[in-house]
């Protein structure tokens, strides 16, 4: 992409995305999550239908489609939760109007359509105050695809579009069939539109359709003067289902944040330090180039911001350490251009800069496609934090690939013409690559042997897993709810909980008291909780209840669809790119990435919550990087020589690039991990473990069995030679 661009040009498009970067980070105001700022807490509670009992299994499911449509009001890391067997708490952070939130979130939604009846029927209300009588439901919205809001094209206002789907449209045919019957102006030839009984648009068939034809294509509008608002909520409330069981908001409250002030500082005087640790290291390693880079990181960082807040994303701890990280994961792109560029200096530093990052090129967009690939299958499929994780996974590479392949380059061209090859940072080999100097490329020759310590460490973590178990969070497993009133402080009641042995749980202000919710917890345990909030004064316990999952079956089943289809997507783009046995032993690196973390934390007995999903998901982005990298300079080196040397050249030419990147990215996880509060420094140590399984997975696992698979199919990596510069022209062969 950037080759072709002059480097004035990119540094136009440089300066210019650096000012509108600028801009939005000093204008606008971010939207921090529940467990910063907090926001505002429903309850609802469910009650009978005239068809459904209100039980644990109907609120689960009415639970479900109340997520659908918090989502699709756009407020991000909301948290929903069953309590008790027919209660929901519903909290979302920083809601712009509660009230309306409420109004939409509340809403039965049940929406049918009925011909109109001169006699007999049930008596409603149209639109206007005019009585209507409609029969009996002729289609309801099980039989409706899809619905939006748009333009009213006969008029002014907006109109909502229904897709009907399965027997929906032939419903819809022969409900305006039988309603064309009746003369022109008759109430009979119109057709009733019903939104939780009250009739909401009971438009007349159009002339042109005749007796017993009805109107075909499978779709209609619903018009009725609707505002912009209006529509829009009830295409969302369509869309998103109607409720099995009718609910009401039986409290509305203001929640404080789930974290404290002092963990939050914490937190954030850890991301400073390893920052700062991260930009000392790239200008003690890459000097001139090295300060050039932490400019391009800083550029980095106001581009990632401002697009998160341009685009209203909800800031949440775990996600702003997230952000921390892709910073320091950021360095890889312009380390393996920096690396490259030693390799391709010949005197010139200009000219090896520019080769560098020509070389880097095809390596950085494969691992960032395969990443944006996972990305967008995980915001268009999953629901609730993982599809929030998507959203900012994508913002960041793309700012990564622009940082990499625009402004680091420009700024790059710039610092080279005029450097000293002593102080440049790239007219030397540095110390890793006098170290691999000679090193002997046939140490995968025997890929079983790597193979079979690769498999007992996935042995003993499946071990762990089986016979230990995963201790899931409170998202997954659901828990208890206590609340009490008390003078003391959210800080002093969060603290006095943990001394008791609950460091997990989660403590916040709740209307005029204390919220603790924890693990599933017998009796003793609540006594237990009880006496530390009763140590730090009076206290009255206003609530105890059963709490369900907020991570619920329908938000993992999608989460899981959405993983299953992004590694799909990334093995048929690996096979295209390079090979399908280079995909495939990718993929395979990658399923043992996950079982060894997974092993790791149910054999130390670490909680696996929410963070840690996004933990989780980081890592196997992680993991696909670094095994792009080296495959990619597999598909450079391929020749005459034995595929195992050819893979083993490869993994020690990139050596550099995986020592220093993992060295960056350690400053930074190193420091979150040893000065991070709670949930937090797991967090880290979860990203920790899985960059070192990562690094080793691509020698041990993704290498060994590339080329077991080419000693049985023999031609990985043939495919799309990388494009070489011959040196001292432009010539390219």
């Amino acid at each position: 992409m950037s080759r072709h661009i002059p480097w004035r040009g990119r540094a136009l498009l440089s300066f210019a995305v650096l000012a509108a970067a600028v801009y939005l980070v000093l204008t606008a105001t971010p939207r921090l999550g529940l467990d910063l700022r907090g926001g505002t807490q429903l309850v609802l509670e469910t009650h009978d239908s005239p068809t459904v009992v209100a039980d644990a299994e109907s609120t689960d499911r009415t639970l479900e489609i109340l997520r659908r449509r918090v989502d699709a009001l756009g407020v991000a890391e909301p948290n929903l939760h069953r309590s008790g067997e027919r209660r929901i708490v519903v909290e979302l952070p920083d809601v712009r109007d509660p009230a309306e939130a409420a109004e939409v979130i509340g809403r039965t939604a049940a929406l049918t359509f009925h011909p109109v009846v001169l006699d007999g029927g049930t008596a409603l209300t149209a639109e206007g105050g005019e009585p209507i009588r409609v029969g009996p439901a002729a289609l309801d919205g099980s039989g409706v695809a899809n619905a939006r809001s748009g333009r009213d094209p006969n008029g002014v206002g907006r109109v909502v579009s229904v897709e009907f789907q399965d027997g929906g449209g032939r419903a819809w045919e022969k409900l305006t069939a039988e309603a064309a019957c009746a003369p022109v102006g008759d109430p009979r030839r119109r057709v009733a539109i019903v939104l939780d009984d009250e009739v909401i648009s009971s438009p007349q068939v159009d002339p042109s359709i005749a007796c017993g034809v009805g109107m075909l294509g499978g779709a209609t509008d619903i018009t009725g003067r609707f505002t912009q608002a209006e529509a829009t909520d009830l295409a969302l409330l369509i869309n998103a289902g109607a409720l099995p069981v009718p609910v009401e908001i039986v409290e509305q409250r203001t929640v404080g944040p789930t974290l404290g002030a002092e963990a939050i500082d914490v937190s954030a005087r850890a991301a400073v330090i390893g920052l700062a640790l991260v930009s000392l290291f790239l200008i003690a390693v890459y000097r001139l180039a090295g300060l050039v880079a932490v400019f391009a990181l800083a550029g980095y960082t106001a581009v990632s911001y401002a697009a998160l807040v341009a685009i209203g994303a909800t800031l949440t701890l775990p996600g702003l350490a997230g952000f921390v990280l892709a910073i320091g994961m950021a360095v890889d792109a312009t380390v393996l251009a920096y690396e490259r560029a030693r390799e391709e200096y010949k005197g010139n530093l200009p000219r090896a800069a520019d080769r560098g990052f020509r070389g880097a090129l095809s390596a950085v967009v494969d691992s960032n496609v395969t990443t944006l690939l996972a990305a967008g299958l995980l915001f268009w499929l999953a629901s609730g934090p993982v599809r929030g994780f998507g959203v900012t996974l994508t913002i960041g590479v793309l700012a990564s690939m622009f940082t990499s392949l625009v402004l680091t380059r420009v700024l790059a061209h710039l610092a080279m013409t005029r450097a000293a090859p002593r102080l440049s940072g790239l007219a030397h080999e540095g110390r890793v690559r006098r170290w691999i100097r000679g090193r002997d490329t046939g140490f995968l020759a025997d890929p079983k042997r790597w193979l079979v310590g690769a498999g007992a460490a996935v042995l003993v973590a499946l071990a762990g897993l089986v016979f230990v178990g995963p201790r899931l969070g409170v998202e997954f497993t659901g828990g208890r709810l206590f609340e009490y009133t008390t003078e003391a402080s959210v800080e002093q009641v969060r603290d006095a909980v943990a001394a008791a042995g609950f460091a997990d749980a989660v403590v916040q202000e709740s209307g005029d008291g204390v919220s603790v919710r924890t693990e599933p917890l017998d009796e003793a345990g609540a006594d237990r909780v009880a006496g530390a909030v009763a140590s730090l004064g009076p206290a009255d316990e206003v609530r105890d209840e059963k709490v369900g999952p907020s991570l619920g079956a329908e938000l993992r089943d999608k989460a899981l669809l959405a993983l299953g289809l992004a590694v799909a997507a990334q093995l048929v783009y690996l096979a295209i790119r390079f090979d399908w046995r280079l995909g495939l032993a990718t993929v395979l690196a990658l399923a043992q990435d996950v079982l060894l973390l997974l092993g790791i934390f149910a054999w130390f007995g670490k909680t696996m919550d929410g963070v840690f999903l996004a933990a989780l998901l980081t890592v196997i982005g992680y993991s696909v990087n670094d095994t792009v990298v080296v495959f990619d300079r597999v598909r450079e080196l391929r020749g005459r020589r034995p595929f195992a040397h050819v893979v083993g050249d490869a993994v020690l030419q990139t050596l550099p690039r995986t020592v220093n990147t993992g060295i960056g990215v350690l400053f930074v996880l190193g420091a979150l991990l040893v000065l991070g509060d709670g949930s937090l420094s797991d967090f880290a140590l979860a990203l920790l473990l899985g960059l070192v399984i990562g690094t080793f997975s691509t020698i041990v696992t993704a290498g060994p069995v590339a080329i077991l698979l080419d000693r049985r199919w023999p031609g990985a990596g043939r495919r799309a030679p990388v494009r070489r510069e011959r040196e001292g022209s432009g010539a390219v062969v």
